[in-house]
């Protein structure tokens, strides 16, 4: 890494860091961090491609308790992205269940349960150069999601099989058109609350938008109505 990793929260039992899209939570993140002096270990994951709030251990204990937070859903994790269309419903929630396939997913019965919670929070139409947009195939929708369960892959299975995949997605895409043509994944792991397990206080936490995921907003348009 050419930059210090931003840190957003950060005491001598844990801290958040603000993950950029393009570095492996595991192992990659800790040998970084360690390298400019800071200790810890990643307590959960986020794809190679996706960016944001990322939280880390600094002592085994903080490590055990942060698990069991994850295990018993007490974290909150707050998801930014940009999908293609316009899902049926502007606030709902994705709930087909996931089976882990060596390096996919995919929905099956045979699978875990899985819920994804959704709000649109802006349509938009891509600029089609001249002032001009296409058709349905050039919108996309700015969404929140939150993560009710936490399965491997599981907002970018649950909105591809939806219809709606995420922009700049490529494993799970079907072959279709990516109307920005980006080069990373349009998610971003948005903000994270949780309660700090050795102090008792509450922690909210944002890592702001970077600077790629920007850009791909500022080529579209708000839609109206």
């Amino acid at each position: 890494m050419s930059a210090p990793l931003p840190i957003l929260f950060v005491d001598e039992h844990l801290a958040v860091v603000h993950k950029p899209a393009g570095l492996l939570s595991v192992p990659d993140l800790g040998r970084v961090l360690r390298a400019e002096g800071l200790a810890a270990e990643p307590v959960h994951r986020l794809d190679r491609e996706v960016s944001g709030c990322l939280i880390v251990a600094r002592d085994e204990e903080t490590r055990a308790a942060l698990e069991r937070a994850f295990r018993e859903r007490e974290i909150t994790k707050v998801y930014w992205a940009l999908v293609r269309g316009t899902p049926r419903r502007l606030v709902g929630e994705i709930k087909y269940p996931l089976l882990h396939d060596g390096r996919h997913a995919r929905v099956s019965a045979r699978g875990q349960a899985a819920s994804t919670r959704y709000r649109v929070l802006r349509r938009l139409a891509v600029d089609g150069g001249e002032g001009g947009v296409g058709g349905e195939g050039d919108k996309v929708c700015e969404c929140e999601i939150e993560l009710v369960t936490g399965r491997y892959n599981q907002i970018r299975v649950h909105f591809a099989h939806d219809g709606h995949p995420l922009v700049g997605e490529r494993k799970y895409a079907r072959g279709a058109d990516d109307p920005l043509g980006a080069k990373r994944l349009a998610l971003h792991a948005w903000r994270v609350g949780f309660e700090h397990p050795r102090t008792g206080a509450r922690l909210e936490l944002e890592a702001p938008l970077p600077e790629e995921l920007q850009a791909l907003l500022a080529r579209c348009r708000l839609v109206a109505g």
